[in-house]
């Protein structure tokens, strides 16, 4: 069985189910009321439902077309279940039984959008109803019988009685409009007649008007609505002509219009004051046809002495072939655009002056049909200027009446997207603190996109600066990468500018755009364009500035491949930092080459608050030298954030606190780095302790510095809890005072300080070195060696036996060194006179390269 066999099939069952519960004296009624509904389903829509739910379903149908008043909407609303109906269905029901005429799927489908509800079945057979005088359904199928319009809606479920009864009052309520329009259609046009030849037969504006009307009422507009008004007193009301409301304007002859009687006194005179024909958008939106405001056209009555005493108005909606016809083919609006044309005085076929009669005959329709001939002149001519030009314009129309405010915005084609969209329709709500906002887009070949706003302003349009607007427009319609253009140019000159706009232009993705401003752009992007060695990142450490979260931000920029996060990660926590979250962006230049940004989050230890600026070299640079190799990775690392020194300051604790553990101390490194870390003052004291002691520049008062920098730490040193850490703190600050030379700062040609930190000492001047002691040593150290340099000879203390076996010699000092400094160490030749180096491997998790302890005898 196909799939349509199969549909057909449960259509016949459900209308067979549904025929049971008839009477057979009603059988073929039913049966064509059930076909005829069944006709409005599509093959999916039988497929997903039962038999039982469709006959279910046609039986309430059938039920609520049995009786109905005359003239009167029946209408239900539903929600389905199987316990109360007999049938089920996952949608609320809405139906609809009401005499046929124009409009009601347009209006109630209009009122079903206004009010939010998704539509899941609009089903809407036309029957031929016979029915007796009490309104019973006495047949269905006599050709001559009225056609009765039958709705079954299906729509989200509303699962509330009070919702129910609201949908129910409010589609009546639209129906009943429908109704009144087209019952007084035929009475509304013969008041368009009517109007037109009352209006006063002098002037080029009374004959435009008495076209223009004729012209409506040829099926150019959908009449919704009439209503004469008279004015009172002095203008100060405007009253209306009792019986004279025709349409949605039926009824309500209340003694004033409220709208009227609502607008400011000087408004008010204006109003009193207008021209014959006033044509403008109504502040009520049209429940009938179409949805939008309604077209309000007015045109005024005057007495014998030419005074306003009144207002005959027309309310409707334009229809298609109005919105299409060229402006020179529609009263009023030819005059207009001739107006503009003759006051531009262009030359006839010229190229401005055929672009002029485009952007006329562009113009939107409803504006044209309510601006005046200045507004529109300036409109006109300032579109005209603005030509091919890629650039962002406003021109604004307020209402007579403070209602509205009609923003016409260009801006260029190629960029426009609904983001911008929003992002201009939020400056111009902010700017006329407008309550709503409607949108049309024009998108033609043109290189400018048009869009025109209609701002609602119920509490009238405030005062306002056009040109600041506009600017604020300008800001908000601006790309990205058109900003950072003009950042680049106004920051580098137009050549360099565009040169470096033309490669990193389009090379940040949208993530970043939509986080990152334009200054902090352009300085990733100079970050970025200064890479030279692949494997030297850029980087720059800054404030967070978030309010919450991570309180320093650390970016490295990477040319060709992105940075490992295992690597970086752990460099920067033994920083002392910890890392709260990572950005990667990737790049893509113009010429095809990538670079990386890596943006951490950074957080710092309690009670630390770092000075960013003087912290930033700082830490970049110790990142940069620990990321070559000049630097080793460790928890030392942790004094730059803490003690604010530099890499090389830290390079010399770090010595320091190796030349101790090969003496034997027992502390381990993460204890002395732990010490270190905790009294970072202090840790700042004996840096600054080595580096006045053999500061070239020396001075008269070096020993007097040196004094009393010793005597400060040593007053610090009172307050260290721990005993193990002031010992350690201790054990430093005599390890520094019996240095008496170092290398530190020795420069080579090029003016780099050398690779490789050296000190010599007098052993005799360090507190716990074990015996014996030689008169002096030398301590190198760098991330790839580290070692001791003994020299023979002058051995304080008993020192060595010198041995005519080199072998032998060897022995004892193999036996020194696993002593007094490591062991499983290897003794390996050097040179003709019996030197020699002693090699260890290196400690676990070090790098390939070996560790030495060097000495020559």
């Amino acid at each position: 069985m196909t799939r349509s066999t199969e549909v057909a099939t449960i259509a016949e069952q459900a209308v067979a189910q549904f025929l049971q519960s008839v009477p057979p004296s009603q059988a073929d009624p039913a049966a064509r009321l059930a076909r005829a509904w069944l006709e409005g389903f599509s093959a999916d829509d039988l497929n997903a439902r039962t038999p039982t739910d469709l006959a279910g379903a046609v039986q309430d149908l059938w039920r609520a077309l049995a009786t109905r008043t005359p003239g009167v909407p029946r209408v239900e609303v539903e929600d389905p279940c199987p316990d109360s109906h007999g049938w089920a269905s996952p949608h609320s029901v809405l139906r609809i039984i009401n005499d046929d005429m124009p409009f009601l799927v347009d209006s109630v489908g209009m009122e079903l959008t206004r009010r939010g509800h998704a539509l899941h079945l609009f089903a809407h057979p036309l029957l031929p109803v016979q029915r007796g005088s009490d309104g019973s359904l006495q047949g269905i199928g006599d050709a001559a019988a009225p056609l009765e319009s039958v709705m079954h809606i299906e729509l989200d479920r509303l699962g509330d009685a009070a919702a129910r009864d609201e949908l129910a009052q409010g589609i009546t309520a639209v129906l009943a409009d429908v109704r009144a329009v087209v019952e007084d259609w035929p009475a509304m046009r013969e008041r368009v007649g009517e109007i037109a030849t009352s209006v006063p037969e002098a002037g080029e504006q009374a004959a435009e008007t008495r076209a223009l009307l004729d012209w409506l009422a040829a099926d150019h507009f959908v009449l919704l609505g009439c209503r004469d008004y008279r004015l009172v007193g002095e203008g100060e009301a405007l009253e209306i002509v009792g019986g004279s409301g025709l349409g949605m304007l039926r009824g309500g002859d209340e003694a004033a219009s409220s709208s009227f009687a609502a607008l400011p006194a000087a408004m008010r005179a204006r109003a009193v004051a207008a021209p014959l024909l006033g044509i403008t958008k109504s502040s009520t939106r049209s429940t009938v046809h179409r949805a939008g405001y309604l077209d309000h056209i007015a045109v005024r009555t005057f007495d014998a002495q030419g005074r306003a005493v009144g207002e005959r108005r027309i309310l409707g909606l334009f229809t298609s072939v109005a919105y299409s016809a060229a402006p020179w083919d529609i009263p009023v609006l030819r005059h207009k655009v001739a107006k503009v044309l003759q006051r531009a005085a262009l030359v006839r076929g010229s190229h401005a002056d055929k672009a002029l009669r485009v952007i006329l005959e562009r113009y939107p329709r409803d504006e044209l049909f309510q601006i005046d001939e200045d507004t529109l002149f300036e409109h006109a001519s300032g579109i005209l200027k603005l030509g091919e030009r890629q650039r962002t314009r406003l021109f604004l129309r307020c209402d007579a009446f403070g209602r509205f405010v009609s923003a016409l915005v260009y801006v260029p084609r190629e960029h426009y997207d609904t983001e911008q969209r929003k992002r201009i329709q939020t400056v111009l709500l902010d700017a006329f603190d407008a309550a709503s906002a409607e949108f049309d887009v024009v998108l033609s070949e043109a290189p400018l996109a048009r869009i025109l706003f209609t701002l609602r302003t119920p509490a009238g349009i405030p005062q306002h600066d056009a040109a600041e607007v506009e600017q604020r427009i300008v800001e908000a319609a601006r790309r990205w990468p058109d900003a950072l253009r003009e950042a680049l140019v106004a920051q580098h000159g137009e050549t360099r500018g565009l040169a470096l706009f033309r490669r990193w232009g389009e090379a940040f993705p949208a993530g970043y755009r939509e986080q990152t401003d334009i200054a902090e752009a352009l300085a990733d992007l100079a970050r970025l364009d200064a890479l030279g060695d692949a494997d030297a990142p850029g980087m720059h450490l800054f404030e967070s500035h978030a309010g919450a979260g991570a309180r320093l931000r650390f970016k490295l920029y990477r040319a060709d491949v992105p940075v490992e996060l295992s690597r970086s990660l752990r460099m920067l926590e033994r920083m002392g930092v910890v890392v709260t979250d990572e950005q990667p962006t990737q790049l893509l230049r113009a010429d095809g080459a990538r670079a990386w940004i890596h943006d951490f989050g950074l957080d710092v230890p309690a009670g630390v608050e770092p000075d960013v600026e003087r912290l930033r070299p700082l830490f970049e640079q110790a990142f940069l030298r620990v990321w070559q190799g000049e630097a080793d990775n460790d928890e030392f690392n942790r004094l730059t954030l803490l003690a604010a020194l530099d890499w090389r300051e830290v390079a010399v604790l770090r010595a320091c606190a190796r030349y101790l553990r090969q003496a034997s101390f027992p502390f381990s490194q993460a204890y002395i780095e732990q010490a270190l870390s905790a009294h970072p003052r202090i840790a700042r004291a004996l840096v600054a302790l080595f580096v006045r002691r053999f500061d070239p520049a020396g001075g008269l008062d070096r020993e007097t510095d040196c004094e009393h920098i010793g005597a400060q730490i040593e007053r610090e040193l009172e307050s260290v809890q721990s005993l193990d850490e002031d010992r350690i703190l201790r054990q430093f600050l005599a390890l520094i005072r019996a240095m008496l030379r170092t290398n530190w700062f020795a420069r080579d040609a090029a003016g780099a300080p050398r690779p490789v930190l050296s000190f010599k000492l007098d052993p005799q001047a360090v507190p716990g070195l074990p015996e014996p002691r030689p008169m002096f040593e030398i301590f190198v150290s760098s991330p790839r060696i580290e070692g001791v340099h003994l020299r023979g000879g002058k051995v304080a203390r008993g020192g060595l036996r010198w041995s005519d076996r080199m072998e032998d010699f060897r022995t004892e000092i193999l036996g020194l060194v696993k002593a007094q400094i490591v062991k499983n160490a290897v003794i390996v030749p050097v040179g003709s006179k019996g030197g020699f180096v002693v090699r260890r491997p290196p400690p676990e998790g070090g790098r390939e390269a070996f560790q030495a302890e060097g000495l020559a005898c």
